[in-house]
């Protein structure tokens, strides 16, 4: 086997490697899998919105009248 065989068999098997990646990533069964790691983002956003208004209440009760 020659060196431009091998690089032919090489260049066919990562062909082969990222059509059936795009195959998998596309397919039906991966969507709802998929669609909820996209939106997941809004959730940790929420919840972080959650939490810093949870700490700006607490530093709210915190404060005193210094007016009297």
């Amino acid at each position: 086997m020659d060196y431009g065989t091998l690089r032919g068999l090489v260049a066919l098997l990562i062909l082969a490697l990222f059509i059936i990646i795009v195959v998998w990533s596309y397919s039906k069964n991966r969507a709802s899998s998929f669609d909820d790691v996209a939106l997941s983002i809004f959730e940790e956003d929420k919840a972080a919105a959650i939490n810093k208004q949870r700490y700006l209440d607490k530093d709210s009760k915190q404060e005193t009248n210094n007016n009297v």
